[in-house]
């Protein structure tokens, strides 16, 4: 049986064979102005819905947004592609990205854009507390998975891989 020194050596050697295309998408900065475009249409589409106050709608626009980020970067894993033969099995796209090297600009730009939608969020709807209580809550649940010190862990054991081996 491998120790874990020899896996992870393999696992560093498998990622760095070829381009990680699941994750490298991020760094154009046409993904960015999508991301931005995303909380626009958002925004857009909560405040045409009828009966739906323009407070109502810009928490539902922070709610979704960091919801669906939180579900694309945190909560799944691995890659679509079969061309790594599992090397990235157990790693979210947060954790691919940049090879898991932490406070790039990508990085940095997709963990200021939550904050600053929750700053809109709250001054649109005029600081109210529960309203207030409502938009920090998916804030921080997403903020928390971006932390370094949260890179590869998995709460209450959640979302781990056990990889088996055939020796």
């Amino acid at each position: 049986m491998s120790s874990i020194k020899e896996k992870k050596a393999y696992m560093t050697l498998d990622q760095s064979s070829m381009p990680n295309f699941n994750s490298s998408w991020v760094n154009y900065k046409g993904a960015w102005a999508t991301t931005l475009f995303i909380i626009v249409l958002l925004k857009t589409l909560f405040s045409v819905i009828p009966f739906i106050s323009p407070e109502a709608s810009w928490t539902l626009t922070n709610l979704t947004f960091n919801i669906g980020q939180y579900i694309m970067f945190h909560w799944v894993q691995g890659i679509p592609f079969e061309n790594h033969q599992g090397a990235y099995d157990g790693l979210t796209l947060w954790e691919q990205i940049d090879g898991g090297v932490q406070f790039t600009a990508t990085r940095k730009f997709f963990t200021f854009v939550p904050i600053a939608l929750f700053i809109l969020s709250t001054h649109y709807t005029h600081y109210d507390v529960l309203l207030l209580i409502i938009n920090f809550a998916p804030l921080l649940l997403v903020l928390v998975a971006k932390l370094p010190v949260m890179h590869r862990v998995r709460v209450f054991g959640i979302g781990k891989i056990d990889h088996v081996d055939d020796d």
